[in-house]
C-alpha cells in the first residue's frame, strides 16, 4: 500500500512537472515591426503591441521599430529573411509588394483569409487591395497581406503670405486649377526676396501628379509597358516646368518642406505626413488645401503601406490574426489621432474618425480624404523593375526641370529607354 502512494506521488510530481514546460512550449511568441517617423509613432505602437497582447491568451508580442526611413529599410528585411532572422509581421510600402512577393518572401494569405468569417476586404479601399490580390505565376489566388493605412497629397499654403499678396487662398476662389495655381505661385513670388510661391520635392509622385492630372500615366492599363509617351504627358511636364523657368518655385531637387517651415514659400505640396511636423514648427498661420485640377480633372496618389507575413513564419495563423488586429478600425483610429495617416478601411466610421483627427489645429482633414478619393493608386510592379525604371524616369526628369531637355523630349524617348525593365506579362 505504502510502495503504491509513493508510486501514485512520484507520477503525480512529474506530472506536474511536465505541466508547465507544455504550456511554454505552446506559447506562441510573434514578432513585428513597422517603419515609424519618429518616437510618438513608435511609442503608439508599443501601446497597441502591449494592447493586444494583454487580450490574446497564448500568444505575445514583441514589437521592433525598424532603424530607417529609405529603402534599405526593406533591404534589411530581405537580408533578415533570408538569413531566417526577420520578425513574423513586418509593414512594408505598397510599391514593394510585387518585389517580395515574386521572391518568395511573404506569404500568400488567400486561403487563411477564405477561412476567416469576420474578414471582409470591401472594407479597405480597393485600389491597395487589388494589387494586394494579384497572384504571380502558378496561383489563382492572392492575398499578400493588408493596408495598414492611405495617405494623399495636398497643398499646404502660408496664409499669412497670401495675406500679405492680397491672394484668395488656395481651393477657396471660384475655380482652382492649374492656371490659378500659376497665378498664385507668381502673385506670392512678386513679395520678393528669398520668398518663393511654390515647392514640392524632387521624387516620383510629385512630378508624376502633373503627368497623371493631365491625362497621362506611369505605365499602360495592365502594367507591362510604359505608358508615358503621349502629348497628355507633354501637357503636364509644361505645366510644372513653367513654375520654376519663371522663378516661382523653390528650384527642382532641393527640399521644400525647409523652406516652408522657414515661411518662405507660399504652396508646398506634401503629403499627411507632413501635418504633424508643420502643426509642430509652423509660426504663421496655414492650412491645407486640395491639389488643382488639370486638363483631365481632379487627380491625386493614394500612397499605401501594408502589413504583410515572413514565408519562413512558423506560425502563419496567428501571424493572420495579428494583422488583422493591427487593422481593426480601432487601432487605425490609434494611429490616425496622431495626424500623419488615414485608415485603410474605406467605411463611414473610418472617415468620420480621421475627419476628427487634430481638432485643435484647425487643419483641413477634408483635402486629404478628397485626395484620397480620386487617387491614383500607388502600384507594385509584378511585371518589371520598379526600381531602375524609377531611376531611368527620375534622370530624365531632372534633365527637363534643369533646362537640358524638353518635356517633348522626355515623352519622345522615355519609354524606349524603359523597355529592357519590363517583364512579359
Amino acid at each position: 500500500m505504502k510502495r503504491s502512494f509513493v508510486i501514485i506521488l512520484l507520477v503525480a510530481l512529474a506530472v506536474t512537472s511536465i505541466i508547465p514546460l507544455v504550456s511554454a512550449q505552446d506559447e506562441v511568441e510573434l514578432r513585428w515591426r513597422t517603419r515609424p517617423d519618429n518616437q510618438a509613432e513608435i511609442d503608439v505602437y508599443t501601446s497597441t503591441s502591449e494592447t493586444i497582447d494583454a487580450a490574446w491568451d497564448g500568444v505575445t508580442l514583441k514589437y521592433e521599430p525598424g532603424g530607417s526611413e529609405t529603402a534599405s529599410y526593406q533591404d534589411v528585411l530581405v537580408t533578415e529573411i533570408e538569413a531566417g532572422t526577420a520578425p513574423d509581421v513586418f509593414w512594408i510600402p505598397g510599391t514593394d509588394i510585387a518585389r517580395f512577393a515574386k521572391a518568395g518572401l511573404i506569404l500568400n494569405l488567400a486561403d487563411i483569409a477564405a477561412a476567416d468569417a469576420e474578414f471582409n476586404a470591401e472594407d479597405f479601399y480597393a485600389g491597395p487591395m487589388g494589387f494586394l490580390q494579384t497572384p504571380i505565376e502558378g496561383q489563382d489566388t492572392a492575398l499578400w497581406g493588408l493596408p495598414r493605412d492611405v495617405s494623399a497629397f495636398a497643398i499646404y499654403y502660408n496664409a499669412d503670405l497670401f495675406d500679405e499678396a492680397g491672394l484668395d487662398y488656395p481651393g477657396m476662389g471660384d475655380s482652382w486649377t492649374w492656371d490659378d495655381l500659376s497665378a498664385a505661385a507668381e502673385g506670392v513670388s512678386e513679395l520678393g526676396g528669398e520668398i518663393k510661391g511654390f515647392a514640392m520635392n524632387g521624387w516620383w509622385a510629385n512630378w508624376g501628379y502633373w503627368v497623371n492630372s493631365a491625362g497621362s500615366s506611369f505605365f499602360n492599363e495592365d502594367y507591362t509597358g510604359c505608358g508615358l509617351g503621349n502629348e497628355n504627358t507633354v501637357a503636364g511636364l509644361e505645366a510644372a516646368n513653367n513654375l520654376f523657368a519663371n522663378g516661382w518655385a523653390i528650384p527642382w531637387g532641393n527640399d521644400g518642406e525647409g523652406p516652408f517651415l522657414a515661411g518662405s514659400v507660399g504652396m508646398y505640396v506634401s503629403g499627411r505626413w507632413s501635418t504633424p511636423g508643420i502643426i509642430a514648427n509652423a509660426d504663421f498661420n496655414w492650412n491645407a488645401a486640395p491639389l488643382p485640377e488639370g486638363p483631365a480633372g481632379p487627380s491625386n496618389w493614394l500612397f499605401w503601406g501594408a502589413y504583410a507575413v515572413n514565408a519562413k513564419t512558423e506560425h502563419p495563423e496567428e501571424a493572420w490574426q495579428l494583422i488583422t488586429r493591427l487593422t481593426s478600425a480601432e487601432v487605425q483610429g490609434e494611429i490616425a489621432s496622431l495626424g500623419a495617416n488615414i485608415p485603410s478601411r474605406q467605411t463611414e466610421a473610418a472617415i468620420d474618425l480621421f475627419l476628427g483627427t487634430l481638432p485643435d489645429s484647425g487643419v483641413n482633414n477634408q483635402a486629404f480624404v478628397d485626395g484620397a478619393a480620386v487617387g491614383v493608386t500607388e502600384a507594385p510592379l509584378f511585371n518589371g523593375d520598379w526600381p531602375a525604371i524609377d531611376q531611368t524616369y527620375g534622370t530624365e526628369i531632372n534633365k527637363v526641370f534643369n533646362g537640358e531637355i524638353t518635356p517633348q523630349d522626355f515623352a519622345d524617348n522615355i519609354c524606349g529607354m524603359v523597355e529592357q525593365y519590363f517583364e512579359a506579362g
